[in-house]
Parts: structure tokens; C-alpha cells; sequence
């Protein structure tokens, strides 16, 4: 599978067991430009809270950097099992770990140990691949196995990670005594799909994440993660901020959005007049989106969404440095922006370099950045901590 056929999605999402404020499982992703690798990382600290936390992390930061180096797996796993400390009374290791190496081709490698089995989905049914084992130990540890495997992905695969929160969800009681196992789980979200054919990766795995926690009557029991790799055609978007250095390029611009094939954002009141003057088509200021710091959201045909400028991109870099999830809450300007942004794979920034004077008044506040500034930070943070393709050019 050619990498401009599909774009890897990636949701997560985790629940902490009951009356605990830190989870226990950790999930880290990566992606290496250079190699057109991304790294996922699920790792079950044992027991709960802070502690569990603690050992998760090192244990999912040790395996994605091994990852990140090409270490091979056994080697990986072995370093790992050597520096976490040992449960005296289980005679196990602190953390469990779920590694997913994807390289630019689609070829899939997972390694796992002692997580609950990934469940590959390809066409709606699961499917089985050829799993490699490996018999460890380490210190004290009593033996246990890794295992691995690899295959070539195809469009609209999905590969499913979990912690035993999931698979041990509803544990005792009358509908699953031994607990929502990996068979059950599978056969369930595969129902899901027949409804859902084009469930974007968060949503399965809050879906799947929210049945487990209904499994344990809405007290978790356990600390719940969920994983969804979701192999599917990129949604594509073009943001707009500010108008062209030369005014003779207005109807470039004008051109470059109205045959764009994806959803289509202009952020700046300049911006939005020149691109009306040179389609004819009018704006309209919706009231409904009034915010006492970010101006309200104007509508054009054929436009997903018309914003002021330097203000709103100002805050949805702020919100994207401090971490949001989809859906973003709130009817403002700059929440609308980041669900289009999130909802998107390949984002394309267009930013004019005509000097606007107003952002350069010295006696305005501090964070009204020069907008080439903000638009640079947007695209460092979607690609760094969002995992978003993103391309950038001025105009």
C-alpha cells in the first residue's frame, strides 16, 4: 500500500480506575519524519494510581525510543524487564507494554508482552497473522512471553490495543464471569462496524472504552485503556490567513481555495474580503458564536468556516499547546477551528505576508504574535503532538 493512499489515524482514550486521579496505563506516540515511521506505545503499570503511573511511563518511554533505534524486540523487552523493579509476592515486573512500529508502506510490526492480544480488523471481521514467540525473564521473574508480528496493512484495517481494564471489565458478574475477553470484545466491536463502517479511530476506541466501563456497572475496576490505529483516505484541509504580499495575487489566492478539494478555513477579516470580492460571495456575521475574547464566526458559501484572524489563531495555538481532544466544547471561533483542525490528516496552511500594522503596535498585549509566528507554532504543534501532516507556504 502506497503512503498517499491512506493516512494512519490514531485515537486513544483511558479511563482511571475509581477514586484514582492519575492513570496507571501510559500511551506514547511518535512519528519520525525521516523514516515515515510512527510508533505507538501502550503500557499497563501494575496495580493503579501514581506508582503504576510512574513505571508505565518509563517502561512506554524505554520501548519507543528502543523502537525509534530499530533495537530488535527481544532485546528491547529484556532491558525493559531489567530495570523495573519486581513484585515480591507476584514475582512480575512492574509494567506491560504493547509496541506498534508502521513504516511508510503500510507494514505493520507489533510487539506485545503480556498486554491482552491486539485485535486486527480488515473488512469488518477480525483476522489472525503469524505470531513469533518468545519465552523471557529477567531477574526474579518468573518466565513470560513476547510475542510479535507483522504484516502488510491495507485500506481501512484497524488494529485494536487494550489494557486488561478492557478485558477484564465486568469481571464476575452474571454476563461475563471471566470477564469481557479478547473474543468477546472482538466479536462486539465487529456488530459496532456493521452500523459504523467509517468510525474515525477516537470514537471506536471511546466507544469500546465506555462498554467496558458499563461492564463494571460504571465503576472501573481497573484502570481502562483503548487504542484504535485506523488505516483510511486522508481528510484534507486548507486554512487561509491573510492577504498576498502583492495585491495582484488576490485572485491566485481567491483560485487556490475554490478548487481546493477538502474542507476550506479563513481566518483574518482581510482574507475573507478579498476571497468575497474576487468569487462574489457575500459574508454574513453569525451572532450564535459570540465569545466576550475571540470575534464571532462570520459564513461564506462554500466556505467551512470564516474567522478574524491573528486573535483566534493566537488562542487555538494556546489550546493546541495545552492539549484538547476531540470533540472540542464551546461555540467560539477558536473551538470551531480546532474541530476542523483535529478532525483533519492533511492540513494545508496558506499564509499571506502583507504586513497588517495594526499587529504591530507595540501597545498591544503581548500575545498578538506576528501572524506568520502563530501559523508557524500551529503547524509545529499539530505535526509534533497531533501527528498531523502539515504543509506550510506563504504567499
Amino acid at each position: 500500500m502506497k503512503k498517499d493512499e491512506f493516512y494512519i489515524e490514531i485515537g486513544a482514550i483511558q479511563q482511571s480506575k475509581d477514586h484514582e486521579m492519575v492513570c496507571g496505563d501510559v500511551f506514547l506516540s511518535r512519528k519520525i519524519k525521516e523514516e515515515n515511521r510512527i510508533i505507538t506505545v501502550l503500557s499497563d503499570g501494575l496495580g493503579s494510581g501514581v506508582k503504576a503511573n510512574v513505571l508505565a511511563t518509563l517502561t512506554a518511554t524505554m520501548g519507543l525510543n528502543f523502537t525509534i533505534e530499530h533495537f530488535p524486540p527481544e532485546q528491547t523487552a529484556k532491558t525493559i524487564l531489567e530495570t523495573l523493579p519486581v513484585d515480591q509476592a507476584r514475582k512480575i515486573s512492574y509494567a506491560t507494554f504493547t509496541i506498534v512500529d508502521i513504516d511508510a508502506d503500510g507494514e505493520t510490526h507489533i510487539v506485545n508482552f503480556d498486554n491482552p492480544a491486539p485485535i486486527i480488523l480488515r473488512d469488518g471481521k477480525m483476522i489472525k497473522t503469524d505470531i513469533s514467540r518468545k519465552s523471557l525473564a529477567a531477574k526474579e521473574d518468573i518466565a513470560r512471553e513476547l510475542t510479535y508480528s507483522s504484516f502488510p496493512a491495507r485500506l481501512g484495517d484497524r488494529v485494536i490495543l487494550t489494557s486488561d481494564g478492557v478485558t477484564q471489565s465486568g469481571i464476575g458478574t452474571a454476563t461475563y464471569p471471566f470477564g469481557w475477553d479478547v473474543p468477546e470484545m472482538g466479536k462486539w466491536i465487529c456488530r459496532t462496524l456493521e452500523n459504523e463502517r467509517e468510525i474515525s479511530a477516537p470514537d471506536l476506541a471511546g466507544k469500546i472504552t465506555q462498554r467496558a466501563l458499563a461492564n463494571d456497572i460504571y465503576t472501573a475496576k481497573d484502570d481502562i485503556s483503548c487504542i484504535v490505529i485506523y488505516f483510511r483516505h486522508p481528510r484534507k484541509l486548507l486554512l487561509c490567513s491573510g492577504p498576498p504580499y502583492h495585491p495582484e495575487d488576490d485572485h491566485r489566492l481567491a483560485m487556490t481555495i475554490e478548487s481546493f478539494g477538502g474542507q476550506k478555513v479563513l481566518s483574518g477579516g482581510t482574507t475573507a474580503e478579498i476571497v468575497s470580492r474576487e468569487l462574489g460571495r457575500p459574508i454574513e456575521v453569525s451572532l450564535e458564536s459570540f465569545s466576550k475574547d475571540i470575534p464571532p464566526i462570520s459564513t461564506m458559501p462554500g466556505i467551512d468556516l470564516v474567522t478574524e484572524g491573528v486573535l483566534t489563531l493566537g488562542r487555538v495555538s494556546a489550546m493546541l499547546e495545552a492539549g484538547v481532544q476531540l470533540p472540542v466544547k464551546g461555540k467560539d471561533a477558536a473551538s470551531a477551528m480546532l474541530n476542523l483542525l483535529l478532525n483533519n490528516d492533511q492540513i494545508f496552511l496558506l499564509a499571506g505576508t502583507r504586513i497588517n500594522e495594526a499587529h504591530q503596535d507595540p501597545t498591544l498585549p503581548v500575545e498578538l504574535e506576528i501572524r506568520r509566528n502563530v501559523v508557524k507554532k500551529i503547524k509545529r504543534l499539530l505535526e509534533d503532538k497531533y501527528l498531523k501532516e502539515v504543509a506550510l507556504d506563504f504567499i
